[in-house]
């Protein structure tokens, strides 16, 4: 039998489960470094995902702690594509995938892991990214840590800036 040792995964599996909403806690750490967000705007933020489907996976969330997709104001809805669109542009620049998902899983049955809080998932896609791992093993390998996608991507949206 092979093994794939992810040592990284016993924090997760052995922490505490917190009972409030990470979308709204976040942003109020007081370190984007350690809470994985790249970038504010004045309504929402773009944040790494810390359960990533691939490299470089990115959350598009309203600060303000909305359940309804059809509840977003019209403002926040607009930011928030204007981040996902200049998300976009952050990981073409800095990852160079072969493509992109963009979706809001709305409700359990969608597969939203977090219901109570409107995100919008960016999912960068690379030819052959989809391998023998997650069908045989249930296991999803991917190769950079979310400290080193976090310095990349703050680059990449810095640069866009200039």
């Amino acid at each position: 039998m092979e093994r794939l040792w992810a040592p990284w995964r016993l924090q997760y599996i052995t922490q505490e489960k917190p009972g409030g909403c990470i979308f709204c806690e976040k942003p109020h750490l007081g370190d984007d470094r350690a809470a994985h967000i790249v970038y504010r705007g004045d309504l929402a933020y773009v944040i790494l995902n810390a359960f990533p489907y691939n490299n470089g996976h990115l959350m598009v969330a309203p600060f303000a702690h909305l359940s309804e997709f059809e509840g977003l104001p019209s403002a926040t809805l607009q930011e928030m594509m204007k981040l996902a669109q200049r998300s976009t542009r952050a990981l073409k620049l800095m990852f160079h995938p072969d493509g992109l998902n963009l979706g809001f899983n709305l409700g359990a049955a969608a597969g939203a892991g977090i219901k109570d809080h409107v995100h919008l998932h960016l999912v960068p896609r690379w030819v052959g990214d989809t391998n023998f791992m997650p069908v045989l093993a249930d296991v999803r390998v991917i190769p950079q840590s979310l400290d080193q996608a976090y310095e990349q991507l703050r680059e990449g949206f810095a640069r866009l800036e200039t």
